[in-house]
């Protein structure tokens, strides 16, 4: 098929959040690109039950996160409800994982694991080693036999460590007579202990019984200043000891204080890249979610990106020298150079960086380079957030293999990359970040609540066992008809800015009165969070004029006090400009699989959508003849984007998005080799009426399902009981009566969780199945949304076979969701190719 011509595209700014905060000085990274230090490894951002069920967290979100190993619970384990290791293997190496470890001991149903003796274990060990054992990809599985032994089982060690040794080798020799390749981690304590792994390896050296992989533990905030002399004592160990180096994965990390946080992350990525080694994020809140970097089941906080940044490294590393190396919480970097372009992240600081690089070669890059320096900031454990912003550009001249890229400060909380690549024919790239300032809550005038420290600085575990907050204070205990707090803002241009709401709730969906000058703006509902602590970002438009003004978030709107919703613990509140549609540019140089595509080559990059809708994306590429250019979309074929002649061309096709990242991949299924150029992605919100949307209610309900009224739900009621026999019926009319590619969205409520654990949030993810009357049968998953009656959109895949065939939602083996609403998009709706020149 060939298509008519189309307008070209032009450029667009991105939006960022940047904190205004005072400089009080300048730090120096060094950078020599002409030190390396080996391979990038990629390793570091492993992850501990990070996967909780098929489809939670999205599989765009696995894939742009790139974890290469995963540790999950034993099949068929009780201690806890999700993560099950064979039922999310599949999935993760689909996504590009490496490995699978597979904690043995989880099958207990108990923390600490009961001590039923090593008899019990091994019973319960064998069938798992079977189940395995009949997988063809069983040797991409790894056994960790012993979790934390010195805290669990073996704790007295002075008089139980030969003990552990004769379990130890036990089980050990069990494993391999099922699974002769498997390999076995070990010895994996609460942290480093380097006596016990002395004492560990020399037992096991003489027994034949080594770990394949090396494990312990680095969980204080400490271990940020003496991880290296941990690696650095181990690696001598096994020196002295005459054994061959072991593969090491530090198998769980950092705080709760860390995660989701790019500048609090960037530290132990750095170090663990460093030292080459593998490790797992810890398992501190929920299954799924990534560890705190996912937003829902697939949406992306600012800590999500720095992992994308992370994984989209190649080539070698190279030496990076931080103002006070192994000195926690402070700045922190690491870089590579590969394929005529030096990378480097870096973070941890409040204040002005100078990147100084040295080691140029003229010949790669010249005399002059090409910088960007993008940003990307704690947006909250479930704040979405977007393509991070480019805040600051330059044409940088190179003296003597020498230049310094400076980078702008105010944000501990943030981390930064640094693209240089050899300076381009064209004009110097530009900054495109928005103005945006932030206000903490504490900071204004607060009434009738309560500022609490959540933070004292001191860094102890106890602190930094503490989900992060804002400036290290909050406003809380808002639960008087008259507790408000007001902040003064002041703003460059009149126009509209998107207003951000840092906040938490204790699982109930919050409430709060927006009044600019005193002016009652609109009432903010406010999604549920996981607890008072556990931030979300709520963003909505605001109006302002030119100048100062008062913004105030209140218990008590013109219809009075909210009553206890509005409840809520006040962060931090955001102002970013926004100007125009949702628009932004990705550069496909920046893609995975760079370079020109060859036939049958692909590359692939993560764009990023603030809402359910139709997006417009075009996409620029050079042919040198008959091309055909394939778009696909979370590995559903979209566009075929075909031409007849060499030229440049732009490929413009109008798709759903589901809010979040999805992943588009660029296939060239032509003869001939493609220069790809950019992707731009713009909100096209007059399309959204190729999308039928239906109140659940107005449906035919059946087998118990039942309509229940809710103050969240929009009409007032949504469907309940739906599953185990209860069915929503709802026909197809209008634009979605045809079969083809539909995205469907739900509004869905969901709060089932497992109790009884002392830290953990054991939520369980629930299934709902469409049924199309004379065509398919599909399930999506439904993760925890904290709460009963407060509504998540959340969308997934639907192919349609029939011309009009009902859609009957239910789930014949469980419970379902709560249902507000349902939305069926098509997919594609128009596709065009024009001629560029």
């Amino acid at each position: 098929m060939r298509f008519p011509a189309c307008a070209v595209v032009a450029a667009l700014a991105l939006t960022t959040l940047s904190p205004p905060v005072a400089v009080a000085a300048t730090e120096t990274l060094r950078v020599d690109l002409a030190s390396p230090t080996g391979g990038f490894h990629g390793g570091a951002t492993g992850i501990l039950y990070g996967l909780g069920d098929p489809g939670v967290p999205s599989h765009d979100l696995i894939a742009g996160m790139r974890p290469r190993t995963i540790s999950q619970k034993a099949p068929d384990g009780d201690q806890h409800p999700n993560g099950d290791a064979l039922k999310v293997a599949d999935s993760f190496f689909a996504a590009g994982g490496t490995d699978v470890h597979i904690y043995a001991q989880d099958t207990y149903s108990q923390w600490p694991y009961e001590d039923l003796g090593i008899d019990d274990y091994v019973a319960r060990l064998r069938p798992q080693l079977e189940k395995v054992a009949r997988r063809p990809d069983r040797d991409r599985f790894v056994w960790t036999i012993f979790n934390e032994p010195d805290g669990i089982w073996y704790s007295d060690w002075a008089n139980k460590k030969q003990k552990f040794f004769a379990d130890w080798t036990r089980v050990y020799r069990l494993v391999k007579s099922v699974l002769p390749n498997a390999r076995i981690t070990g010895i994996g304590e609460t942290r480093y202990r380097a006596d016990h792994l002395r004492e560990f390896l020399t037992y096991a050296k003489a027994n034949n019984v080594l770990p394949d992989i090396t494990t312990w533990h680095e969980l204080g905030p400490d271990s940020l200043a003496l991880y290296r002399g941990h690696y650095a004592e181990y690696r001598e160990i096994e020196r002295s000891l005459g054994i061959t180096p072991r593969a090491i994965n530090i198998n769980e990390y950092s705080n709760r204080r860390d995660t989701s946080v790019p500048g609090q992350m960037i530290q132990w990525i750095t170090m663990l890249e460093d030292t080459k080694v593998d490790g797992q994020l810890a398992y501190w809140s929920m299954a799924g979610n990534l560890s705190d970097h996912a937003v829902r089941a697939g949406r992306a906080n600012g800590g999500w990106w720095l992992t994308k940044w992370y994984a989209d490294l190649s080539g070698n590393t190279v030496r990076v020298t931080p103002p006070r190396p192994n000195t926690r919480d402070t700045l922190q970097g690491m870089a590579t150079l590969g394929r005529g372009k030096a990378s480097v992240l870096l973070g941890g600081t409040a204040n002005a960086v100078d990147v100084a690089v040295t080691g140029l070669d003229r010949r790669v890059f010249g005399d002059q380079v090409d910088v960007r320096v993008s940003k990307t900031t704690w947006s909250g454990y479930e704040g979405d957030a977007g393509q991070p912003p480019v805040v600051a550009a330059s044409r940088v001249r190179v003296t003597n293999g020498r230049a310094t890229i400076a980078v702008p400060g105010g944000d501990q909380l943030a981390a930064y990359q640094v693209l240089i690549t050899p300076a381009g024919s064209g004009a110097p790239p530009v900054a495109t970040a928005p103005w945006q300032a932030s206000y903490e809550a504490e900071l204004g005038t607060v009434e009738n609540a309560t500022v609490y420290t959540q933070d004292d600085g001191s860094g102890s575990w106890d602190m930094a066992m503490r989900y992060t907050t804002s400036g290290r204070k909050d406003v809380g205990s808002m639960n008087k008809p008259n507790s408000r707090v007001t902040v003064n803002v002041t703003v460059p241009r009149t126009g509209t800015y998107r207003l951000g709401v840092f906040y938490g709730t204790n699982g109930f969906v919050g409430q709060q009165a927006l009044y600019v000058d005193d002016a009652h703006v609109r009432d903010l509902t406010l999604p549920a969070t996981l607890s008072w602590l556990y931030r979300g970002r709520h963003d909505t438009p605001v109006q302002l004029t030119a100048g100062t003004h008062r913004i105030s978030l209140r218990t008590s709107g013109p219809g009075g006090f909210l009553g206890g919703s509005s409840d809520i613990t006040l962060d931090r509140i955001d102002l970013t400009e926004a100007s125009g549609p949702e628009r932004t540019v990705y550069s496909l140089g920046d893609a995975r699989g760079t370079g020109a595509l060859r036939a049958d080559s692909t590359l692939t990059t993560y764009v990023s959508a603030a809402e359910d809708g139709y997006y417009r994306l075009s996409t620029t590429w050079n042919a040198t003849g008959r091309s055909k250019l394939v778009l696909s979309l979370s590995g559903r074929r979209a566009a075929d984007l075909e031409t007849t002649c060499a030229g440049a061309y732009a490929g413009n096709t109008t798709v759903h998005l589901k809010a979040g990242i999805t992943e588009v991949v660029l296939t060239n299924e032509g003869s001939t080799p493609l220069m790809p150029g950019t992707l731009t992605v713009e909100r096209d919100a007059a399309a959204d009426r190729n999308a039928v949307r239906v109140e659940a209610e107005t449906g035919q309900l059946a087998g118990g399902a039942a309509v229940t009224s809710g103050p969240w739900a929009s009409g007032g009621s949504y469907v309940g009981w739906l599953g185990n026999n209860g069915t929503l019926m709802i026909p197809r009319t209008g634009g979605v009566a045809s079969p083809g590619k539909y995205n469907l969205t739900v509004g869905y409520a969901q709060a089932e969780k497992n109790t009884g654990h002392p830290y953990n949030t054991d939520t369980i993810t629930r299934t709902l199945v469409a049924t199309e009357a004379g065509g398919k049968v599909t399930s999506a998953p439904y993760r925890h949304n904290y709460t009963w009656d407060g509504f998540w959109p959340e969308t997934s895949p639907l192919d349609l076979t029939t011309s009009g065939g009902a859609l009957t939602f239910g789930n014949p083996a469980a419970w379902g969701p709560n249902v507000d609403w349902v939305q069926l998009a098509p997919l594609v709706v128009a596709n065009t190719v024009t001629r560029r020149h």
